[in-house]
């Protein structure tokens, strides 16, 4: 039996699929089910010694230092294969910078010499894992909460939405309410989303209604953390992290009502159809009993005074991806890896040549696209 590792070896143009989120990167193989491994988007700072997210650069200069590493890192340590002309896949967010992008583009050809690159949007290469044209997608991942409906192929950019609503701000309510109930108690990054995904959940709409009101509900039971630091993590503080997600600001804004606004926003014809699939990307999202209450809080807002006249939905429905929430994009990514699109691919040729990266913003670049399909 050949395994996958040989299988990779042995062929002749294999094509690398990267994910580089807030907090972590997926990565892996065009063509299999699943990444070869997830890590944190950070790296070890060679001369200041300290631990630096991919994201908190300063300029194009201290970023192109930090993809540098990090991405020597990924090649040479965790996939095991010369970048050199290898064909490469990266999914971006359509919100992604400019900056970010000409500068990933950058460290891949003239420092990494790979052959082609194909820039593809994560929420569009998303719906490719249902076989279906048509999705509301919400990525909730560490940074914020980004939602675009997808109508037959294409993006409605006049109804994206997103709030800094996402694993960040969990993190922050529990760092928070630990520190009101053990001043003395300093937690790092690392332990907090480990509580986090150890014992925190979602809890019903019904119950976050009370939760202020301890005569009226009794917590659930508080749980100790194993570990250098042996302390209690209190019921209510595993019950009210991630209600930051559902609680509305001033403005009424919440992950519910980012849903319906982007519905509201779209033609009275595509409503129904994307209310009744809606797509959940994003490590956020696999939260225990997150897409109940996202179902309950919908059906709650649209018989409220704030939608039942603007929408005339009431049913939503939601789809199940055949990966877990967290790498369904990078999953997306791997089948568009294993199709020839020609027009998506940057050559390392074209690059070196005209030094800047096709945008589909820029009018002189969708023109080209249309020539080429004889439009």
């Amino acid at each position: 039996m050949i395994r996958n590792y040989e299988r990779v070896r042995y062929a002749e143009k294999p094509v690398v699929v990267f994910d580089i989120g807030n907090a972590y990167t997926k990565f892996g193989f065009a063509g299999e089910p699943s990444p070869r491994g997830i890590v944190k988007s950070e790296v070890k700072c060679p001369e200041a010694k300290e631990i630096r997210r991919i994201f908190s650069y300063k300029d194009s200069e201290d970023l192109y230092q930090l993809l540098v590493e990090f991405l020597q890192n990924l090649f040479f340590k965790q996939i095991v294969i010369s970048p050199k002309d290898v064909k490469v896949v990266v999914l971006e967010s359509l919100l992604t910078t400019t900056q970010f992008r000409d500068t990933l583009a950058k460290v891949f050809f003239r420092h990494f010499e790979i052959g082609s690159l194909m820039i593809l949007s994560s929420h569009l290469v998303s719906i490719s894992t249902l076989g279906t044209e048509t999705a509301l997608v919400l990525d909730v991942g560490y940074e914020e909460a980004i939602l675009i409906p997808i109508f037959e192929g294409i993006p409605v950019l006049k109804a994206w939405q997103a709030l800094p609503l996402a694993s960040r701000a969990v993190h922050d309510c529990i760092r928070k309410e630990m520190k009101d109930t053990i001043p003395d108690l300093e937690l790092s990054e690392r332990i907090i989303e480990d509580i986090k995904v150890r014992t925190c959940f979602i809890t019903t709409r019904e119950r976050s209604v009370k939760l202020n009101d301890e005569n009226e509900l009794s917590p659930p039971p508080a749980v100790k953390y194993p570990g250098v630091q042996n302390f209690e993590i209190p019921g209510f503080v595993r019950e009210k992290a991630y209600e930051v997600l559902w609680d509305r600001d001033n403005d009424n804004l919440s992950v519910p009502t980012m849903i319906l606004d982007a519905i509201i926003k779209c033609p009275v014809d595509m409503r129904r159809v994307l209310a009744e699939n809606i797509l959940l990307v994003g490590g956020t999202t696999m939260a225990t009993g997150f897409v109940s209450r996202l179902k309950s809080e919908l059906l709650y807002l649209v018989n409220s005074n704030l939608y039942s006249e603007k929408l005339k939905v009431r049913t939503f429905k939601f789809h199940t991806t055949p990966s877990f929430a967290n790498y369904t994009a990078w999953l997306g990514g791997a089948i568009f890896g294993v199709a020839d699109l020609p027009l998506r691919c940057i050559s390392k040729e074209h690059y070196l040549k005209t030094n800047r990266v096709p945008d589909w913003a820029n009018l002189m670049d969708n023109q080209k696209i249309l020539t080429n399909c004889g439009l």
